[in-house]
């Protein structure tokens, strides 16, 4: 089993900055993908950035020259700098991860979900 805690939500002013981490554990052989994604009331939970094992890395237009991911990988850890927040990206940030871990019967690839971190944003 593998799982995602994730941390750093809360509320902050328009224009202010926070940052969210997320570590994973469990008998982890490789992550390969790590990304946050997040979802508002009334919506799809919607991609906001995604980084590979090699530090490739995509972000939504909406977040683009704001947010900043970036991951340890011998901590196993993503991070989101969240700068020039917005109203609308007030949601429930969450972390995701895949690769390969040891469990029962052998090596098993994973794809896991953080709980969900509370993110809210005033005007």
């Amino acid at each position: 089993q593998v799982q995602l805690v994730e941390s750093g939500g809360g509320l902050v002013q328009a224009g202010g900055s926070l940052r969210l981490s997320c570590a994973a554990s469990g008998s982890i052989v490789r992550i390969n993908a790590m990304a946050w994604y997040r979802q508002a009331p009334g919506k799809q939970r919607e991609l906001v950035a995604h980084i590979t094992s090699g530090g490739t890395i995509n972000y939504a237009d909406s977040v683009k020259g704001r947010f900043t991911i970036s991951r340890d990988n011998a901590k196993k850890t993503v991070h989101l700098q969240m700068n020039d927040l917005k109203p609308e990206d007030t949601a429930v940030y969450y972390c995701n991860a895949d690769g390969i871990f040891s469990g029962t019967y052998g090596y098993t690839t994973f794809n896991s979900w953080g709980q969900g971190t509370q993110v809210t944003v005033s005007s």
